[in-house]
C-alpha cells in the first residue's frame, strides 16, 4: 500500500488535490481531513508515559520497542482496511512535522505540500471573514483589524503559521531520501495548468496513466465547515477555474514579505 498524504498550507488547494487524486482508478481519496496523524500522535503519547510500557522498555528494550513500532504500523495499515485499491490518501497538515517517523512507520509513503503565494491566503481568507463577520473565528481570534488577524494567522500557533513553520522546519532533515519523498505543489499551477499539473503529480506518484478532465471532475460531500466557524470552506466542484487575485491592505502585504522572506525566496523568487 503506497500512503500518499497531503499536507501542506491553508486555502492552497489541499480540497482540490485530494479530488483530483481521487480520479484516478488506483487511488482511493475520501478527501476529508483525517485524524490518523493525531491517532499516532496520541498513542506514542500514551506508550511513552505508560508505566507498564517503561518497566518493559526496562527489562528488554529490543523487544518492547518493537512491539511499540509493531503497534503504530498496524494502526496506519488498518487504518484503510476498506479498500483495496493500491493507492491511499490522508490528509492532514501534521504529516510534514511527522515525516522522520513516518520514515520509520511505513515503507511506501510520499507527502504533497500544497503552497501558495502568502499574500493570497490571507486575502482568501479575508474575502470569507467578509462573508461570515458576525462569526468569529473558532480559536477565538480577534476578528477586527486586518493588521491584528493576519498576526493571528501568520503567528507561531496561527492557522498558517503552524503549518509554514513545518515547511520551514523539514529544510533541517540531513537525510536526502526523505526529502525527494516530499513534492511542493503550488496552488497557482495547480489552478492555472490543472490537467499538466495533474499528470506530473500522477508521474511523481509512480501511477499508472489516467485521462483526468478537469472540467469534469466528480464531486463528493465536503468535510464539516462548522467546526471552522465557515472561515475555510472546502466545497468540491465539478471544473476547476483559476480565482482572481486578491488585493490585500499594503501593509499587511509588506509586512509577509519581509516575516517570510525565507517562503518566497524559495518558492516564490522574485516576489520578496
Amino acid at each position: 500500500m503506497k500512503l500518499i498524504c497531503v499536507s501542506g498550507l491553508p486555502r492552497s488547494g489541499s480540497t482540490l488535490l485530494c479530488q483530483l487524486l481521487g480520479q484516478h482508478p488506483d487511488v482511493y481519496s475520501l478527501g476529508h481531513s483525517s485524524p490518523l496523524v493525531g491517532v499516532l500522535e496520541n498513542i506514542r503519547q500514551s506508550m511513552s508515559n505508560n508505566e507498564f510500557s517503561l518497566a518493559q522498555l526496562d527489562v528488554d528494550f529490543d523487544l518492547a520497542y518493537e512491539r511499540l513500532g509493531n503497534v503504530l504500523r498496524s494502526v496506519v495499515s488498518g487504518w484503510f482496511a476498506e479498500t483495496d485499491r493500491p493507492n491511499v490518501v490522508d490528509k492532514n497538515r501534521g504529516w510534514l512535522r511527522m515525516a522522520e517517523m513516518l520514515n520509520d512507520l511505513h515503507e511506501d509513503w510520499r507527502i504533497l505540500v500544497c503552497i501558495r503565494d502568502l499574500t493570497q491566503i490571507y486575502g482568501s481568507i479575508e474575502k470569507q471573514h467578509a462573508k461570515t463577520r458576525f462569526l468569529n473565528f473558532a480559536d477565538g481570534m480577534d476578528s477586527h483589524g486586518a493588521m491584528a488577524r493576519a498576526d493571528s494567522l501568520f503567528g507561531t500557533g496561527g492557522v498558517v503559521g503552524q503549518p509554514l513553520n513545518f515547511i520551514r522546519d523539514i529544510q533541517d532533515i540531513q537525510d536526502k531520501a526523505i526529502h525527494n519523498r516530499i513534492q511542493y505543489v503550488p496552488f497557482e499551477y495547480l489552478t492555472q495548468n490543472p490537467a499538466e499539473a495533474t499528470q506530473e503529480m500522477f508521474d511523481w506518484l509512480g501511477l499508472p496513466k489516467a485521462e483526468i478532465n478537469p472540467n469534469k471532475l466528480t464531486t463528493r460531500p465536503h468535510e464539516s465547515d462548522s467546526y471552522y466557524r465557515f472561515k475555510y470552506r472546502h466545497e468540491t466542484r465539478e471544473a476547476i477555474s483559476a480565482p482572481g487575485r486578491h488585493i490585500i491592505p499594503p501593509r499587511v502585504e509588506e509586512g509577509l514579505r519581509n516575516n517570510f522572506r525565507w517562503y518566497f525566496d524559495q518558492f516564490y523568487p522574485g516576489q520578496s
